[in-house]
């Protein structure tokens, strides 16, 4: 295969995708890591994707793309990230989800015991309703078609009301210096406010997020009490991240056990 059908093969995986690793597409092209990684700087240069860590990421903007393409791209790692969120969560505690397909993940992780969950998830809300003893409260507000999710003024007021032990939230992109971004406006502020209002936030976040700037700025890294991510965070992620004294687990595959 010509280099240039390889970079197009590429795009169109990444764009199916959103996101992949490096390592993946060694060995589905088999060819060395350099090579993929020449690859990949040559189409950040072109536009046509954008580098992050171990990997690239698809430009389209996530806030267009369906919840039901987003719950299948890192699927595994999400699953895994959530499992291990779920660990933190105990009897009686009220928590807040997003809209964000690790949110939901948990929300199907999550044991039939006694909590106040409040989201503005369509899709967690109706997970959670299977289970007797959670009781769920719904933001409301400006139905977004593509995340099944409520956003916009009346959505935010309404957090006004509640107070909450623990959010957990996840966003499209995590940058050591600038912080967490979205790439969709309405979904940021709906976030900052669900920050507000609990005395823990916990951020999921797949590896294939860091080293990501999207368009809007929700918090610096120092509003984050902790942090999940997957067991494919690179080393010197991970090194700066202690330097910078943000607690960090990495959540295993199912087969292992998480370390912090």
């Amino acid at each position: 295969m010509l280099a240039a059908e390889r970079q197009q093969k590429i795009v169109e995986i990444v764009n199916e995708r959103l996101s992949v690793r490096v390592s993946e597409l060694s060995k589905l092209f088999s060819v060395t890591e350099e090579t993929i990684r020449r690859d990949l700087e040559k189409l950040e240069k072109e536009n046509k994707l954008k580098r992050s860590h171990g990997g690239a990421i698809s430009i389209r903007d996530e806030s267009e793309i369906d919840f039901s393409e987003r719950e299948i791209t890192n699927a595994a790692e999400k699953k895994a990230i959530a499992h291990e969120a779920a660990k933190r969560i105990e009897s009686g505690d009220r928590i807040i989800l997003d809209a964000s397909t690790t949110a939901w993940y948990l929300a199907k992780a999550l044991p039939d015991i006694p909590l106040t969950v409040l989201t503005n998830s369509i899709k967690v809300a109706v997970e959670l309703s299977k289970k007797e003893k959670i009781q769920v409260v719904s933001t409301g507000g400006m139905l977004s078609p593509r995340s099944l999710s409520y956003v916009g003024p009346l959505a935010e007021r309404s957090l006004e009301t509640y107070h909450v032990d623990k959010a957990f939230l996840s966003c499209k992109g995590i940058h050591l210096e600038s912080g967490l971004s979205e790439s969709n406006e309405w979904q940021a502020l709906l976030k900052k406010k669900m920050m507000s209002i609990a005395d823990q936030v916990i951020f999921m976040v797949d590896s294939s997020k860091f080293g990501v700037r999207t368009f809007v700025h929700i918090a610096d890294l120092d509003c984050v009490h902790h942090l999940i991510t997957d067991h494919q965070v690179d080393a010197e992620t991970v090194r700066k991240l202690e330097e910078k004294q943000i607690p960090l687990t990495i959540a295993q595959p199912e087969h292992s056990a998480a370390r912090s």
